[in-house]
Parts: structure tokens; sequence; C-alpha cells
């Protein structure tokens, strides 16, 4: 008689703590960063809020890098240079 293998589709669950660094008290001079997901409209939401950081909170520059897809993570190496240009970066979605 053949065997039955059964597997289980819970998965193992790890929990991860990670505290996030506060954001600046004063943004003028500041650069900022967005990682584009590549959904629909992302690149809208970061044009007005870049344009809204640039003129009423006097934020030096808006940098834009864009993901291959809204199901991977960003590659270290686009982290690393955001890392190195921005002084905050924001990963969103648009939708």
């Amino acid at each position: 008689m053949s065997m039955i293998r059964v597997l289980s589709p819970i998965g193992e669950v790890r929990a991860e703590s990670f505290t996030a660094p506060p954001l600046p008290s004063e943004w003028t001079g500041r650069t900022v960063g967005f990682i584009d997901n590549t959904k629909h409209n992302f690149d809208r939401l970061a044009d007005d809020l870049g344009a809204l950081l640039r003129e009423r909170y006097g934020v030096r520059a808006v940098v834009r890098r864009r993901k291959a897809n809204a199901s991977t993570a960003a590659p270290a190496e686009l982290v690393a240079e955001l890392a190195k240009e921005c002084d905050v970066v924001f990963a969103g979605s648009g939708d």
C-alpha cells in the first residue's frame, strides 16, 4: 500500500521587531525619496506630495525610484542608493 504524505498549510510565523526612526522636525533643505511600486497613479501621488513638500516645507529635492513590480521587495542596491541620497524615504502604493 502507498503512503499519502499530508502537508500542513499553516506556515511558521516569525515575529520581527522594527523601530522606525522619527520623522525630522524640520524639513527645510532635506531630500525626500519615494519608492514607486509601479501601481497606477503612484506617479501622481509622488509628484503632488513632492511639490507640496517643496512649496510648504522647504524640501530641497525629491528623488523617485521605481521597483520592478508591486509584489517584490525593492532591490538592495536601490535601497542603498536612496539611503545615500535622501534624508527620508517613503514607500507607497497607488491605485
